[in-house]
């Protein structure tokens, strides 16, 4: 997991969370107004923590606490630099002149809070939080040998906390200036409606689109439902409306996850329904249902939670299975147009979960649930074929799309529309970034990999483009083509690099931005080999994708620009 963004769209108090519960190990890097600030984690635990307006270090704290004197401190740091910077100070303090552990631990504790509190002031600017695998690579990073740095950490989310309620003693007080810059500090005045900090016990406003008190058929339910597609969410959330209960309709998982852990601590139990094909928290990938799966199991192994997802991914179902989690198909954006689909699938979609509510797995993972069809296999008969999926890409289907792909808040994720759009006609799909001579993966659907590590496989995929390839051919001639499997080595090797075997169909279409062709879509029909289909308004799709990026693009240059003249 990585994260990268705005202080004004993600404050440090949904950071801190976001990191203590995926109990990861990284360093999170901030900049605001000119000034620099680090938060080192290890497996979630803060460790250490910097600011370039914070220059107190470790040594002349424990001079100034009358723990040590300042020849002790000069003795320590010469041991230091001899052995090469193999040890903290603190650790040579302890063993060499016998100064107690503790004490020098409870300073380090206090100065870490200290610096973390002096961030919340940071409303604006930009930050990157960068995890490593493990923690042994933080221990193993050198660091400012007199910085602070512990070896049990502190939990993120008190921080958090304290902070947020620290920085809002200091506002209700009037006193604007920063709250724990140390005396010398020169740090800016901020302007009174300046909003400091982010409560963790309220979520943004904006996050939430739609909260719903209804009816008392269904008293007392809670529900948290999170789907990046405007009109899915608006269908079940109104489906939910109609059963009584509380609907918190959101459309990231980093506000899913927010918002579940603040009804958690506050003893509330929501039944989480998570869309499986969303974005990741870093903007990456399609499958980001299954980040946030992750980290509701292991945080929160108690909640019921219900996955849905557009179409059968027998390896993001086989995760699922093993959270214990259901797993249940939506109808697809063509479906939401007939009159027919959604009545049925209203009650498909409410009887399952009120099974999920009641702490029942569906048997049928990756199937729609009807009780009617599941009688009928108990009596040997066959299910009824009411529920096939219907492939319809009509202008209705390609009208909602554009008015997704034309939304001015879509920022990356044009990658994200056109892979789902994709999904319409074909079993799998890859997009390409094109590069002068050669061509790498950005994102895909529907390729298995058992280890789990698909997206990372297809991110790491390049093929060159000096030979013969059906993908060069689209490049050079800026037109889609619909055909059976190349011939050409490079044609084969993209096979194979998919997870081999033939497929009867494929498409390759172009998306231009600025003239050139900047990346291409591949799919195929493997491996159920369904017909793909008429591609006319997918290939208008690609057309308008090649516009939005431009503007996306346009858009990030006049925000570096207005960065730079600020």
């Amino acid at each position: 997991m990585s994260l990268v963004g705005s202080l004004e769209d993600l404050g440090l108090g949904e950071i801190l969370q976001i990191v203590s519960l995926s109990r990861k190990s990284g360093i999170l890097s901030m900049h605001s107004r000119g000034r620099e600030g680090r938060i080192v984690f290890r497996n979630g635990q803060v460790i250490r923590a910097s600011s370039s307006s914070f220059q107190q270090n470790l040594g002349e704290v424990l001079v100034q606490k009358g723990i040590i004197d300042l020849s002790i401190l000069r003795q320590a740091l010469q041991i230091q630099k001899d052995d090469g910077f193999r040890d903290r100070i603190g650790a040579i303090l302890t063993r060499s002149f016998g100064i107690p552990a503790e004490s020098i631990e409870n300073v380090v504790r206090g100065q870490v809070e200290d610096v973390v509190y002096s961030l919340f002031v940071w409303a604006e600017g930009n930050f990157e939080f960068e995890a490593q695998e493990t923690g042994d690579v933080i221990d193993n990073t050198r660091l400012d040998p007199v910085q602070f740095m512990l070896d049990q950490g502190l939990n993120p989310q008190f921080l958090a906390m304290e902070g947020t309620r620290i920085i809002d003693e200091k506002r209700h007080r009037g006193e604007i200036v920063d709250a724990f810059a140390p005396p010398a500090s020169t740090e800016p005045v901020l302007e009174p409606d300046v909003d400091l900090a982010f409560d963790l016990l309220h979520v943004a406003k904006d996050a939430v689109v739609a909260h719903l008190v209804c009816g008392d058929s269904n008293p007392g339910s809670l529900y948290v439902l999170v789907d990046d597609d405007p009109v899915a969410r608006d269908v079940l959330a109104g489906f939910l409306a109609t059963t009584g209960c509380e609907v918190h309709a959101l459309v990231t998982s980093e506000d899913a996850l927010i918002l579940t852990d603040t009804m958690y601590r506050e003893g509330k139990r929501p039944t989480v329904l998570v869309d499986l094909i969303m974005p990741k928290m870093d903007g990456t990938g399609i499958l980001g249902g299954l980040e946030l799966l992750e980290l509701l199991y292991h945080n929160f192994a108690d909640l019921h939670v219900l996955v849905l997802g557009e179409y059968r991914n027998r390896e993001a179902e086989r995760t699922i299975r093993s959270y214990g989690y259901s797993f249940l198909l939506k109808p697809r954006r063509s479906d939401y147009a007939n009159p027919q689909v959604l009545p049925e699938f209203r009650g498909t979609f409410l009887g399952a979960l009120e099974r999920v509510r009641h702490g029942e797995v569906l048997s049928a993972l990756g199937d729609k649930v009807d009780i009617g069809d599941e009688l009928r296999l108990e009596l040997g008969d066959e299910p009824d074929e009411r529920h096939a999926a219907v492939s319809s890409t009509g202008v209705s289907l390609l009208r909602a799309m554009l008015e997704e792909l034309n939304d001015p808040t879509l920022g990356g994720g044009v990658i994200l529309l056109v892979l789902r759009f994709a999904s319409e006609f074909m079993s799998r799909a890859v997009v390409f970034g094109v590069r002068p001579d050669v061509i790498t993966g950005l994102g895909q659907f529907g390729i298995e990999d058992e280890e789990g590590h698909a997206d990372l496989r297809i991110r790491n995929l390049s093929i060159p483009l000096a030979g013969d390839s059906l993908l060069r051919t689209v490049i050079e001639s800026v037109q889609p083509l619909k055909c059976g499997a190349g011939t050409a080595d490079l044609d084969r090797f993209l096979i194979d690099q998919l997870g081999g075997g033939t497929p009867d169909e494929l498409f390759i279409g172009p998306i231009l931005s600025e003239g050139s062709v900047v990346a291409v879509l591949y799919g195929d029909n493997l491996p159920e080999k369904k017909p793909i289909g008429d591609t006319d308004s997918l290939e208008i799709f690609l057309s308008q994708a090649g516009i939005a990026m431009e503007k996306a693009l346009l858009l990030r240059r006049l925000k570096d620009k207005d960065q730079e003249a600020a």
